[in-house]
């Protein structure tokens, strides 16, 4: 049995999967509420709309893990709210006001869910356009991208961090550091889980654990189908949530080509059309019930790296905490006490260990070629513009901005696009070279008849 198929103990799934919420759970709450912040949401509605991405994050980190029919990757790969949504949505509530936009959002993003799984399929051919120096340099631009996020925790989202910041983050890195190195077996998989709380437990004294959120929270609570609004079908926001299922997909694609590496099980064609298929779903249910597109979280590839516990069920543990979390506040106010900045030290070693994961990928190609050299120079050049100037593309059309915003998809478009341009003419040079030595070696001198009459 592959390890990914392996069910670990109870007490390895609880904690494995709590290591995957806490990794991921600020990504997810963190589009919701900026969009119930643009919308004017009270706070009882604002915390139904939180829960409601949890809700619906947990049912496709479920698809996505333990799979139905041909919807699910069987991988473990954690699903939740995508932040290239964020600025379409808010593009729409600008233009259709904060009263009737969420169910022009709603209705835009179930047709994006649908036209995802219709283009899986088809989608998944890709596979063969990401060879190791394509692959590679996407997984190393994945963990680089995600860097700035973990910086932003430790200033606890500030221009600059203060001293407390800095000794809560600087605690916690080290922490997940020395567990991971000193502790064994079953202790080391959880190091994370592990310096996440000793960090929390450091800054609650010093005051830097909000229990606000806790007290605040309802003891259960979940959305109605069609609460925030029933789907209405807007063509230029159906147009607008179409190119961000492509940035979807293209986000998804590369989040599984880097796990199938990670977890030595490389991925294939089918793998990827059944985990497309899983985002379409994951994205329409969510409409239901008031949550927003979704798909793979690339942090919690990291942490399979980092953990190395490469089984599926550990996430689909998360999946389940997650849902659970959806529908009780008041847990996921309890994962909600971890500072930002506690988040930040765990999350540097952790982001890192993708961009480690897309290096050890990169060393599968060779360097010798010059164009090799060429088209990772240049892709991770163009990806990491959105992420050394945030407003380069400010003046660009929405519709290219979703695109280019994403240092993810723009530096895996270029790694593609750069890759069948100088492909021909890495093939050309190394038909040549072939020909070159068979010609110059006494045995290609020898026997040169044969060889015509064999061919």
């Amino acid at each position: 049995m592959h390890p990914v198929d392996a069910k670990p103990p109870l007490a390895q799934l609880i904690a494995g999967g709590l290591q995957h919420v806490a990794a991921m759970y600020a990504g997810v709450v963190a589009p919701p509420l900026i969009i119930g912040g643009a919308v004017g949401l009270s706070p009882g509605q604002l915390s139904l709309l939180i829960s409601a991405s949890l809700f619906t994050a947990g049912l496709a980190t479920l698809l996505q893990t333990l799979g139905v029919w041909r919807f699910g990757a069987r991988l473990p790969l954690v699903n939740g709210v995508t932040f290239a949504t964020v600025a379409p949505v808010l593009a729409i509530v600008d233009q259709h006001g904060p009263d009737a936009s969420l169910g022009v959002v709603y209705g835009a993003t179930l047709v994006a869910g649908v036209l995802i799984v219709l283009a899986a399929p088809f989608f998944s051919r890709l596979t063969r356009f990401f060879p190791p120096i394509v692959t590679g340099t996407v997984i190393t631009l994945i963990g680089v991208s995600l860097l700035p996020v973990a910086v932003g925790w430790v200033s606890n989202q500030q221009e600059s961090a203060d001293g407390t910041n800095l000794l809560l983050a600087g605690i916690t890195l080290v922490a997940v550091l020395a567990f991971n190195r000193f502790l064994s077996g079953f202790w080391s998989r959880v190091a994370l889980l592990l310096g996440l709380v000793l960090g929390t437990l450091v800054a609650w004294p010093l005051g830097e654990v909000d229990t606000s959120t806790l007290a605040d929270a309802p003891a259960f609570g979940i959305a109605t189908p069609f609460h925030f609004g029933t789907p209405v079908f807007d063509i230029a926001a159906i147009i607008s949530m179409a190119i961000v299922a492509l940035v979807i997909m293209a986000e998804s694609t590369a989040d599984m080509l880097a796990l199938g590496e990670v977890v030595d099980r490389p991925t294939s064609e089918r793998t990827l059309a059944d985990g497309l298929r899983a985002d379409g779903v994951g994205t329409a249910v969510a409409t239901v019930f008031g949550g927003f597109a979704c798909t793979a979280f690339a942090q919690n590839v990291g942490l399979v790296a980092l953990t190395r516990m490469v089984s599926r069920y550990v996430v689909a543990a998360s999946g389940l905490i997650l849902v659970l979390l959806g529908m009780f506040p008041a847990a996921g106010g309890i994962v909600a006490l971890v500072p930002q900045p506690v988040l930040g030290g765990a999350g540097l070693v952790l982001f890192g260990s993708v961009a480690v994961s897309g290096l050890r990928t990169l060393a599968k190609a060779s360097f010798e070629r010059p164009a090799n050299v060429t088209i990772v120079a240049a892709a991770l050049g163009i990806g990491l513009i959105p992420i050394a100037a945030p407003e380069f593309y400010a003046g660009f059309p929405s519709a290219l901005r979703t695109v280019l915003d994403s240092g993810i998809s723009a530096g895996c478009l270029a790694a593609v696009v750069l890759n069948l341009i100088f492909g021909d003419r890495i093939r050309r040079s190394t038909a040549d070279s072939a020909a070159d030595s068979a010609a110059d070696s006494p045995a290609g001198n020898a026997a040169p008849a044969d060889a015509t009459e064999k061919a």
